[in-house]
């Protein structure tokens, strides 16, 4: 590794090596940031790429487990052949380098282009001269796209559809850490069952659910950042969307509720969601929840090596159009797991819809989610959904959540 990028007293001013402290435990080991390192060269090299330019979290991420804030400043992940740096902004100072895989350079904000100025002095101190670099289309806004362009006077090429397809496959210590983000999802639902009773609101039982998940990831995990885990808690018609946040609503008899809770572990996103009844269901309800449970179970044994996406949401839909419920679904029934959030990263390859054709491999985690919402004013008005996650083996899948699910589990006595 290079480990002084910057050496001239001018150059200082704009740029600075922060050594500050030790490196810190990682997510991973060494030989699993260079495995994927190996990946993202073998892409380079088949695209005849000089070097590649990362500036999504996700990407950053996966290649460093360095997970940036962004606040109006830009970051990046330089892999060359034979080196890797990040460009990191100076108000973060010497974390990124202690809490990253490789070396680093950061930017200060004395002049506007010194984040451009860091890639480009950091490739020439290496160097390297770029003809064609790797970019991420998929997450690179225009206007920085075409300034990265006239800082490397290069051609640049989008790799980002090669990475997704890259991360799609997790290593045996990246399902390790999505096990626990499951088990750690499972305490949270505990903790938010628990804390359900009538008059409660909404953000309140966020609020407990958190805070449980919250330790249980220090604990677990007590040498990596503890930042952005979640709890979307929703009830009565708040429930209508997957992605509504909690309220101050407060928790009525008879309420249909939407259990969510997301765990982040080091940048892995896992999630549990489940329906849940304040209170005895209506009949309708009650019918409209079981048939749900019913498309969920076919999905859990739908969810195999060899299957396709498409074909698993196809049969699916068979099953919501025997109950008159398809045009109450609300979206796909399923998607990867790994470095995502709800701000950041999707494995778009990987999803269960009928417009993808990824056939599922062993090493592929992905969700078994189905939802439908009725509307309003009709009976058993509300949103029902359903969430495990499974991790797809050479003989099949391992569902590794573990909380209970359906009305016979999750009718909470008002």
């Amino acid at each position: 590794m290079t480990t002084n990028p910057v050496s001239s007293v001018t150059e200082l001013e704009r740029l600075k090596v922060l050594h500050n402290g030790e490196k810190q435990q990682l997510t991973f080991s060494d030989a699993e940031f260079e495995r994927r390192l190996s990946g993202l060269r073998q892409i380079m090299a088949d695209k005849e790429l000089d070097a590649t330019v990362l500036t999504s979290y996700q990407g950053i991420k996966y290649y460093s487990d360095f997970l940036f804030t962004y606040f109006g400043r830009s970051y990046a992940m330089v892999v060359t052949p034979d080196d890797t740096f990040t460009v990191t902004a100076n108000i973060d100072a010497g974390m990124p380098w202690r809490t990253s895989y490789g070396e680093n350079i950061v930017y200060t904000d004395w002049k506007r282009d010194n984040f451009y100025y860091g890639i480009t002095e950091g490739l020439r101190q290496r160097g390297v001269t770029t003809r064609r670099v790797g970019v991420e289309d998929d997450s690179l806004p225009v206007m920085q796209r075409q300034q990265l362009q006239e800082a490397l006077g290069a051609e640049l090429v989008d790799v980002s559809q090669d990475a997704m397809r890259q991360r799609m496959i997790k290593s045996a210590e990246e399902i390790e850490v999505i096990k626990h983000g499951a088990r750690i999802g499972d305490l949270g639902g505990e903790a938010i069952r628990g804390a359900i009773r009538e008059g409660i609101m909404e953000y309140e039982v966020a609020l407990v659910g958190v805070e449980a998940m919250t330790h249980e990831i220090a604990r677990t995990f007590p040498h990596r950042e503890v930042r952005d885990t979640w709890v979307w808690f929703q009830s009565g018609i708040n429930t209508d969307g997957a992605h509504n946040w909690a309220t101050t609503r407060k928790l009525v008899k008879g309420d249909i509720l939407s259990l969510n809770c997301f765990p982040m572990t080091s940048g892995y996103y896992t999630a549990l969601e489940r329906t849940l009844f304040l209170g005895e269901p209506d009949k309708r309800s009650l019918e409209l929840w079981k048939a749900n449970v019913e498309v969920h179970e076919a999905g859990l044994e739908l969810i195999k090596p060899g299957a396709v996406c498409k074909d698993i949401a196809a049969e699916l839909n068979k099953i919501f159009v025997g109950h008159g419920l398809l045009p109450n679904r609300t979206f796909g029934y399923g998607h990867s797991f790994g470095v995502l959030s709800h701000y950041y990263g999707r494995e778009a390859g990987l999803e269960l819809r009928e417009d993808i054709d990824t056939v599922l491999e062993p090493g592929m985690v992905v969700s078994m989610e189905p939802m439908i919402t009725v509307p309003e004013g009709e009976p058993g008005a509300g949103g029902y959904r359903e969430h495990d996650i499974l991790v797809v083996h050479e003989d099949g899948a391992e569902n590794i959540t573990k909380f209970p699910y359906g009305p016979e589990h999750n009718i909470i006595e008002a």
